[in-house]
């Protein structure tokens, strides 16, 4: 990968923007849980954007985090080596990346590797991570380690099964949504293009 020299103009404006959506509360939280659901020997960051992004650039804690999800089924990435090679990183991040995803991580709630190879869009890594957790307490199948306080329960399906009868009583009752009519005329209206009389 070339380095990029600093960013002027358009570019700047929106990588600030970018920059000022990173919650640094909320990489406390996140590395709490990432702690607490791989143990001690992932480590901790370093303070900051910087180590955070550090922390997890070469894929191995990400996917030490989605194997501990899984507990005691097939781990979804069955290698977790560290490397020192770019592309060998970045695979790491892909297969992670899949792993959430076959979890029920939402497309729309997935990073790209280069947000957090490069550092482009440590937020939406923050926004990834959120969803795993989230997904995590709400299957409350066991493997999840830590305060469940953490993460927001995502809804679930409620499915009600009615009988054709109470059905059919749905359909005779006039719901207030329809409005009503009762007390309503027309005196005191005028006719139109005439002005209204006050006197």
């Amino acid at each position: 990968m070339a380095n990029k020299g600093p960013a002027y103009g358009l570019s700047r404006e929106v990588q600030s923007k970018i920059d000022k959506k990173y919650d640094a509360e909320l990489e406390e939280r996140l590395v709490a849980w990432i702690r607490a659901q791989c143990g001690e020997e992932v480590g901790a960051p370093e303070e900051g954007k910087t180590g955070f992004q550090n922390w997890l650039k070469d894929g191995c804690v990400l996917s030490h985090l989605i194997n501990s999800l899984y507990g005691a089924n097939p781990k979804p990435i069955k290698k977790v080596a560290s490397s020192g090679m770019a592309f060998k990183q970045m695979e790491q991040i892909s297969q992670f990346l899949g792993a959430a995803e076959r979890y029920g991580v939402t497309k729309t709630d997935m990073f790209q590797t280069v947000d957090l190879w490069e550092g482009k869009d440590l937020a939406a890594v923050q926004r990834t991570l959120m969803a795993l957790g989230s997904l995590a307490v709400t299957k409350d199948d066991g493997c999840y380690q830590g305060d469940p306080s953490w993460f927001h329960k995502k809804s679930q399906e409620n499915r009600r099964d009615f009988s054709d009868e109470q059905l059919k009583e749905g359909q005779s009752v006039i719901g207030l949504q329809m409005g009503t009519n009762k007390g309503a005329s027309q005196a005191g209206m005028t006719g139109y293009g005439r002005p209204r009389q006050i006197l």
